[in-house]
């Protein structure tokens, strides 16, 4: 019996790294990722939406729409939104 490794398993249904299909599902994997630790980092901070709204002095659906959906967000959204959370981005670079 061959097993099949994650990787494999990936190329075979998303598709083959540096592929259209793949590199989009790796950017929304990536933006739901980052969507989810904002959500996460305000329950931890015992914060609803609409708190977080006000200290950003935007609407509360504007939170719900950058924890639920960061595809189309600036990425200084995101850093005022963690930083009125009292966390910080790091950002890494790696060149391939």
């Amino acid at each position: 019996m061959k097993l099949t490794t994650i990787d494999e398993l990936t190329d075979e249904i998303i598709g083959k790294k540096g592929s259209p299909e793949r590199n989009t599902f790796e950017y929304d994997l990536k933006m739901d990722i980052i969507g989810t630790i904002i959500k996460e980092t305000r329950l931890k901070q015992k914060m609803s939406q609409a708190d977080l709204a006000s200290k950003l002095g935007v609407q509360k659906a504007q939170i719900s729409k950058l924890e639920n959906n960061t595809k189309d967000f600036r990425i200084g959204t995101i850093i005022k939104a963690l930083d009125a959370l009292g966390a910080s981005l790091k950002l890494s670079v790696t060149v391939r």
